[in-house]
């Protein structure tokens, strides 16, 4: 029989204020009706307890700035950590696939770290994919983000890193947070086409969603050959979710699970917390562990009815045109700081909603034909004027672009509030901080 994990951290100790959507109940409304409906004595199911991630296990993924310390962590470090703990036992085989039931959510945290945005501080998907491939030689892995708001933190972690493909089906970002997910968004100079936003009408329903899976998605990770999917599970694509507009619903969702059968799913935003989230999760839970989830049915009917129009061919066949069409335009640039080769300059800025500010980006990518290349953040905080960098090493990394990241690291230290090593080839983690020195994680 085809074991499947499931594990619960609702984060009693963690708000963001009692009403606002991303609250504890969030999770327990789904306990409830988990326990309810039988599934938890279902023989394939195996329920595991939380764990903790290491400051290693995110930093080797993430810039925390200035520094862990300066952030309430506790409870991300928990949420991390469970993914973490479904992520062993399926490598292990104890699990064909599991569900990590857990807040808070991740996938709006990016590279670097000043703050929350988007309910998110520590993105957990990433956080486990990079422990996966550290500890249990992952090549490949495929992220499939089902939720209704664009995967922009996770895209962010590896839109450099050839080896992780990246998928985003997501409201249009003209209509909803964060603003982003369009169809040029391909991939970095080394990563090209590696990522693939699909920004979707307000409206879009299950026969619409479903056939975008089946005639995009599904035919380009069989292509991509991971050696592991992971499902971002949002859950706010939902027609009742008061943040969003679209019109799936927990069949639809049942049906999203068995088409993708990822091997691990990891819960994102969904916030209604009544109305879906019992529901749809009791269906996801249901497709992962070979049950039959058509009797899932919420108490409410679609608002938009309507699915399967000759209209959204039409709409999806132009934008598969556009992802076809756009090419990509690097900015190269040669400062006399930049170790020796071709360095792809991306300037951005990323907008802490949580607390109202925005970070100031430089990003540096060293092209490469023999890896990922080495990558370079400059951060600032654009109230407190900090600085902050981090050089990171990329898996598989060749002798140039180690090299590299070390030249780097040197000429950095001192010129920065903070910086941060991430020599993920060799699973080397450093901070180096103006009032602390380095410290070695």
């Amino acid at each position: 029989m085809k074991n499947t994990g499931l594990l619960f951290f609702p984060a009693f100790d963690w708000s963001l204020g009692d009403t606002h959507p991303e609250r504890e109940e969030r999770l327990l409304y789904t306990q409830e009706q988990l326990f309810e409906e039988g599934v938890m004595d279902l023989p394939q199911i195996k329920h595991y307890a939380p764990g903790l991630a290491s400051l290693k296990d995110v930093q080797r993924t993430q810039g925390i700035f200035p520094t862990p310390e300066s952030h309430d962590l506790d409870a991300h470090l928990i949420a991390a950590g469970s993914s973490l703990v479904l992520g062993e036992a399926w490598a292990k085989k104890e699990i064909h696939n599991g569900f990590a039931l857990v807040r808070p959510p991740g996938h709006h945290s990016g590279a670097t770290v000043l703050g929350n945005r988007g309910f998110c501080t520590l993105n957990n998907e990433a956080i486990l994919i990079n422990h996966l491939r550290t500890f249990h030689g992952i090549k490949k892995v495929a992220i499939v983000d089902t939720d209704v708001h664009h995967g922009d933190g996770t895209q962010d972690i590896f839109y450099h890193d050839p080896n992780v493909l990246f998928v985003s089906i997501h409201q249009d970002g003209r209509t909803l947070y964060p603003g982003s997910g369009f169809i040029y968004e391909k991939g970095g100079p080394n990563a090209w086409e590696t990522t693939l936003d699909i920004p979707l009408p307000p409206g879009t329903g299950d026969e619409d969603l479903h056939h975008v899976l089946e005639n995009w998605v599904l035919p380009r990770i069989y292509d991509f050959q991971p050696d592991l999917i992971i499902n971002s599970a949002g859950q706010d694509n939902h027609f009742t979710d008061p943040l969003a507009s679209m019109s799936v619903t927990a069949r639809g969702y049942g049906r999203i699970t068995e088409l993708l059968n990822p091997d691990l799913a990891v819960l994102e935003g969904g916030y209604s917390i009544e109305g879906a989230l019992p529901y749809v999760n009791l269906a996801i839970v249901l497709a992962l562990a070979g049950e039959d989830y058509q009797g899932v049915i919420e108490p409410q009917k679609p608002r938009h009815p309507h699915s399967g129009s000759n209209a959204f061919r039409g709409f999806l066949k132009e934008l598969k045109e556009q992802y076809r069409r756009a090419k990509p335009d690097w900015n190269i640039r040669s400062d006399s700081f930049l170790p020796a080769g071709k360095w792809v300059y991306i300037p951005h800025s990323v907008y802490y909603d949580t607390e109202g500010f925005q970070e100031g980006r430089k990003d540096w990518i060293r092209q490469c034909n023999h890896c990922g290349g080495t990558v370079l953040i400059e951060s600032q905080h654009t109230v407190t004027g900090n600085t902050f960098a981090l050089v990171r090493i990329p898996f598989a990394a060749c002798e140039q672009c180690t090299q590299a990241g070390y030249d780097l690291w040197e000429h950095l230290i001192g010129r920065k509030t903070s910086v941060l090593l991430q020599d993920q080839q060799n699973n080397k983690v450093e901070l180096w901080h103006l009032d602390k020195g380095v410290t070695h994680f």
